[in-house]
């Protein structure tokens, strides 16, 4: 007979819980070969007074670079931070000998932005009721064995 397991809802952030739900996918994925590197990259766009126009966070995954948060205040947008602030991205994620990149936007955020930007609609959840489509964005960095 099965022991009852207590499940219970953590409020707030928890960063003890985050890092050892972390840690048994690392684990469970070391198992099967397939580390993950784990390298986390925050970058920050700022004016020349210092003031804080958007940032990108993303990290190494499996050889691809996850982009989890692009942000750029609504002051600067249309300046083309976001497109910088990607493009640095994209330049170290080369660097680091990745694959390429993905991320994902709602529908009524940055889709066009990142078509835009070279990147290919790889797939969506759907829009159902009043929850918008989420739509998964890809750009590969290596077609045919080129790193071009």
């Amino acid at each position: 007979m099965k022991e009852l397991v207590h499940i219970e809802l953590v409020e707030g952030e928890d960063a003890l819980l985050a890092g050892a739900v972390d840690a048994i996918l690392d684990e469970a994925a070391k198992a099967q070969g397939h580390p993950f590197e784990g390298r986390k990259v925050q970058l920050r766009a700022l004016d020349a007074d210092g003031k804080m126009l958007g940032g990108l966070i993303g990290a190494h995954l499996q050889r691809w670079f996850f982009v989890k948060l692009l942000a750029v205040s609504p002051e600067a947008r249309g300046s083309g931070i976001g497109a910088q602030l990607l493009a640095r991205a994209e330049a170290m994620a080369r660097e680091d000998g990745l694959v390429g990149i993905y991320l994902d936007t709602f529908e009524f955020q940055a889709p066009r932005f990142y078509l835009r930007e070279g990147y290919r609609e790889i797939g969506r959840l759907p829009k159902i009721g009043d929850a918008p489509p989420r739509i998964w964005f890809a750009k590969e960095f290596w077609e045919s064995g080129s790193t071009t």
